[in-house]
């Protein structure tokens, strides 16, 4: 069964930092794209960061640059977003996604961030 399953996220005061996990099962990640997307309340849905599969190489949304990492390990079929120096305007439910050539796009269930002091 393919799944991904997103963990890491909660309330956190402005400044501060969150890790967010995406752990894939039924398919290995190391051949996909990845990415994470957000969705404040009331808003569309965002693209946040991606890595592509080749090589790796990486984007970020210009409200995350600097401030976000993307990073992937594949022994652990995971993906991570590490959020730092956050902002209240990065509140949102935070999904990751995987997708190739011929499979996917495959998303998570979300993981809620709040940024309030």
């Amino acid at each position: 069964q393919v799944q991904l399953v997103e963990s890491g996220g909660g309330l956190v005061q402005p400044g501060g930092s969150l890790r967010l996990s995406c752990a894939a099962s039924g398919f290995t990640l190391e051949d996909y794209a990845i990415g994470w997307v957000r969705q404040a309340p009331g808003k569309e849905r965002e693209g946040v960061s991606c890595m592509r599969s080749r090589d790796s190489s990486t984007n970020y949304a210009d409200s995350v640059e600097g401030r976000f990492t993307i990073s992937r390990d594949y022994a652990k079929n995971t993906v991570y977003l590490q959020m730092n120096s956050l902002k209240p305007e990065d509140t949102a439910v935070y999904y990751c996604n995987a997708k190739r050539y011929g499979s996917g796009p495959y998303w998570g269930q979300g993981t809620q961030v709040t940024v309030s002091s």
